[in-house]
């Protein structure tokens, strides 16, 4: 009976995903191909690398492709954080890839209630431009970012779903709207064997300026602890 719940809980949700994807307004559509790595250094403090290559127009050209390392601390169950690195390739209106860097430092804290996870994550972003249309390109841009997000461990159950909403709010600058972009996401990790998984879900981002945009995404990503 327990199984049974499950599966429809899986397929509650799934049907959410597709719904959300079929009947959300559309102002583009793309796919984000991805993989990390997880390396424990010593006690309490792990190696992390990631790449991802993420399209758009309808997932028919490459918008961007990346590469990110970095560390992670946890202090203990409930509390962590981590710093990283980005390199960017980015599609810029020349229709040439140019190089974007972006720094993170993140807190994040998690609570397990009975078979769910729920877990508050702020992150400071740095970014810094190389391609420069105007004067303002030339200035690092600050992002704090918030999410929350809620894990289910289906016990005896190879899928265990997520959702997460995360805002973006510019810093240290002048903006039109607080909050500037906004992503919600919904999926599955599947865990293959304690060293390898997949996490499949899908993406909605909104973005405030210059008007209301809306951007599907099915995002594919390995990952691997070794």
């Amino acid at each position: 009976m327990t199984s049974h719940k499950n599966i429809r809980l899986v397929l509650g949700l799934l049907c959410l995903l597709i719904h959300g994807f079929i009947f959300g307004q559309i102002n583009d559509f793309g796919i984000w191909y991805g993989m990390d790595a997880d390396r424990r250094i010593v006690k309490k403090l792990d190696l992390k690398l990631s790449s991802q290559i993420r399209t758009f127009n309808n997932a028919s050209k490459i918008n961007q492709a990346l590469i990110e390392g970095g560390v992670g601390y946890k202090f203990n169950k409930y509390f962590s954080a981590a710093a990283s690195y980005r390199y960017t390739l980015k599609l810029e209106d020349d229709t040439r890839y140019h190089s974007r860097h972006k720094w993170f430092a993140e807190m994040k804290g998690s609570v397990p209630i009975n078979d769910f996870t729920i877990s508050a994550r702020f992150m400071l972003q740095i970014m810094k431009r190389t391609y420069i249309e105007d004067k303002d390109d030339e200035i690092s841009k600050y992002v704090g970012r918030i999410r929350l997000k809620a894990e289910y461990d289906i016990p005896k159950f190879p899928l265990n779903p997520f959702l997460s909403l995360e805002s973006f709010t510019p810093l240290f600058e002048e903006s039109e709207v607080l909050i500037d972009k906004e992503r919600f996401a919904t999926g599955f990790d599947y865990k293959i064997n304690k060293k390898n998984g997949l996490e499949i879900s899908y993406i909605l981002e909104r973005y405030s300026l210059p008007d209301a945009l809306f951007y599907h995404v099915i995002s594919l990503k390995y990952e691997l602890s070794f």
